[in-house]
């Protein structure tokens, strides 16, 4: 009784203390206080806020970082007795891709970690603020103070990464185009296209060569830092339609867990526009512009135009005397405003708007790579460049083995045989015809095999499936098929070209006419 009445005796002389003091000597008081329990303690603490600054407005990464890595790593943890937690949903606006319910360490709790043979502890703080309903939240770590300077920055480039790696498996992905409105506005929706690297029918050299040259791009941040590069990559996918661009695509996104912009050139009506539109965009995406030979009319910028002659050296007057009359000119003129131009799209790719992010992919896709100016296509714009072609004996057997479950038939046989001698099927039609029959493998495998004998008649150069750097003279790992060579400009890729060529020139004479 007498320990109590004197503890009672000392709470009271600290209140009246308190109410007396002035309280700059109080606060005086508690460093002092502080101070000599930092002095006696063995250990050093470290806080990490919820926001920075003191109006608590910007966001701490950090935190973010600590709370994810606590959820992964040290919550789900079998080995530690769980302290008191928090259970919640995510919102439905959330970029958690999973709706199970959430753990997290309730406020003024905390949990151990140990990492490298040392022991830390994790301490949730929330206080709210005097006259406010305003909640602030921190992290507090605590660590041996006499490895403190070197286990620190280890200790968090662990939390960081870890928290990382969840974020990227975790979060939802979206799917951007640009709106038909124009300017630089973006609308998505949730990505979940199911293509991966083990569902295309792909030749398995190149399947092997673009996994491993985007998992060296993925973990590449250090390498492209070092080099002074930035960390972007540019694909070009070209071959004939049907033959999976899209889907490998997809697929690529798949692989790398990035969100994918889906860039429609058409609606974007000026450079400043496509510029915006780059901007808006996040780290750790695909930038997609899908049949670029087609969108726009490119390549006009790098030849004469048809009202007179034009070279880039000519100053503003040289190019007006170039013109029959003043309207020509002004039409010119008006050709080059509002609209993108060559220019504006190579600064896209490799300009220096081009380094505004991170972690990047641009991809092109055309069915004829030959109509796209060339200066696109360099190394640092468009890296590797990637054929796709018809079915090979090795893909026909895929897809029959995935559409309907066959591996082994002796009319399978056939295949590369009726290949070799001219039959051409893009994996589109070899899919088609093993859907409609998917209920009766055995009618696939025959309608399938009796329509490539049906084509094996037909006879002509093609390449197959290959990988290309774009520094290289050739395709490397490509292949070509024995038979007559077609005439120049016959065939699907004739057509194609001819069809870009007659949707540019309607274009052209439609902005000419004010349409």
């Amino acid at each position: 009784m007498e320990f109590l009445s004197q503890m009672w005796s000392l709470l009271g002389l600290l209140t009246i203390l308190q109410n007396v003091l002035p309280s700059q000597l109080l606060s005086l008081l508690h460093s002092l206080w502080q101070s000599l329990q930092d002095s006696l303690t063995p250990y050093s603490y470290f806080d990490v806020p919820e926001f920075l600054g003191s109006a608590s407005v910007e966001p701490n990464d950090l935190y973010r970082h600590v709370h994810l890595y606590l959820h992964q790593s040290v919550l789900s943890s079998p080995s530690l007795p769980p302290p008191r937690l928090t259970v919640s949903l995510p919102r439905s606006n959330s970029n958690l891709s999973s709706t199970s319910p959430s753990l997290s360490l309730s406020p003024n709790h905390s949990l151990d970690d140990t990492f490298n043979g040392h022991h830390l502890v994790w301490t949730l703080h929330a206080d709210t603020l005097q006259d406010s309903l305003e909640e602030r939240r921190s992290f507090s770590l605590r660590l041996p103070k006499r490895h403190a300077s070197t286990l620190l920055p280890a200790y968090l480039a662990h939390v960081s990464n870890s928290a990382d790696s969840l974020e990227r498996s975790s979060r939802t992905r979206r799917l951007h185009t640009n709106s038909q409105r124009g300017g630089g506005a973006w609308m998505s929706v949730p990505f979940r296209h199911p293509a991966t690297f083990d569902t295309l029918a792909l030749d398995p050299s190149v399947k092997s060569q673009l996994l491993a040259d985007l998992s060296a791009f993925s973990d590449g941040k250090e390498f492209y830092h070092r080099t002074g590069r930035p960390w972007k990559r540019g694909y070009l996918l070209h071959g004939p339609p049907g033959t999976g661009k899209s889907s490998l695509i997809a697929a690529m996104a798949n692989y790398l867990r990035y969100d994918v912009y889906d860039l429609e050139l058409t609606r974007v009506t000026s450079n400043s526009d496509l510029r915006e539109l780059l901007i808006q965009t996040t780290n750790r995406s695909v930038i997609v512009i899908e049949d670029i030979d087609c969108s726009l009319e490119l390549t006009g910028d790098r030849r004469n135009h048809q009202f007179g002659k034009v070279d880039k050296n000519m100053n503003k007057r040289q190019r007006v005397q170039s013109f029959d009359d003043d309207s020509d000119f002004e039409d010119y003129s008006r050709r080059d405003e509002g609209r993108v131009t060559l220019s504006g799209l190579l600064n896209f790719t490799d300009g220096l708007w081009s380094c505004c992010g991170e972690e990047r992919i641009i991809v092109f896709t055309t069915n004829f790579a030959d109509g796209i100016d060339p200066a696109l296509l360099r190394a640092g714009r468009m890296d590797v460049h990637v054929r796709l072609g018809h079915c090979g004996a090795h893909a026909v057997r895929e897809l029959v083995e995935r559409y309907v479950g066959v591996r082994e038939h002796h009319l399978l046989d056939n295949t590369e045989r009726y290949i070799q001698a001219g039959a051409e099927m893009t994996p589109a039609e070899v899919g088609e015809v093993l859907l409609r029959n998917r209920e009766v493998p055995e009618t696939a495998v025959r309608e399938l095999v009796a329509e490539l004998q049906r084509r094996a008649g037909a006879s002509g150069e093609e390449e197959d499936e290959g990988w290309e750097d774009s520094g290289a003279e050739s395709s490397e790992g490509s292949s070509e098929k024995k038979g007559k060579k077609g005439k120049p400009g016959s065939g699907w890729e004739g057509k194609v070209r001819f069809l870009g060529r007659l949707r540019s020139l309607t274009k052209s004479d439609s902005g000419r006419r004010g349409v």
